[in-house]
């Protein structure tokens, strides 16, 4: 598989990004007011109030912090959260002091396109930078640190990679392990 397509396989799976209103928020009547809230707090401290387009859920705190997951793009983020200012302003809740969307993580998948040793790729990579134990979890868990990513390989060739801030760290993350296999020796 050639560079290119290594890096087109890459797909968002979820962005979770934060944002706050800057005040106090009634969870329990706002769960009233806000249609399709789900709010039971003996589970879940938060309001979850989900987003149909796009798909998205906020979670809405007393705090009023929003954390927004779900999401396949940070354009999608970004719409989603203005639907749900749109629908506090509505509600009569002032959202003009909110703070810039931030994203926090960014979890997407890629396929590199051959089979891994994920045994000899545990070595290779050294250890202080892997966990890979098959009889807890079937990936191998590599900590880069530029960028600052955790990437999950699959002996399918399949991989994860999490805890992107940007949709760049995770193309970024790519190349590193890409590089990295191929300097081993270990890509197919």
């Amino acid at each position: 598989m050639s560079h290119e397509a290594r890096l087109e396989s890459l797909e968002i799976q979820n962005v979770v990004a934060s944002t706050a209103v800057g005040q106090e928020l009634d969870l329990e009547s706002l769960s009233m007011d806000l249609v399709g809230a789900d709010y039971d707090p003996d589970n879940f401290p938060g309001l979850v109030y989900r987003t149909q387009d796009p798909k998205a859920a906020s979670l809405i705190f007393r705090s009023g912090k929003i954390v927004c997951t779900g999401a396949s793009s940070v354009d999608d983020v970004d719409r989603a959260l203005e639907q749900v200012f749109g629908e506090l302003s509505k509600l009569g809740i002032p959202t003009d002091d909110r703070e810039e969307a931030t994203i926090q993580n960014i979890v997407s998948s890629a396929d590199l396109g051959t089979t891994l040793n994920l045994n000899a790729l545990a070595i290779g990579l050294g250890l202080e930078d892997v966990e890979y134990e098959p009889e807890q979890f079937p990936g191998l868990v590599y900590r880069i640190e530029d960028p600052s990513v955790v990437v999950l390989m699959f002996g399918s060739g399949k991989i994860v990679i999490t805890g992107a801030k940007q949709v760049e760290h995770a193309r970024e993350a790519i190349n590193v392990v890409t590089d990295e296999i191929d300097a081993l020796g270990l890509l197919g």
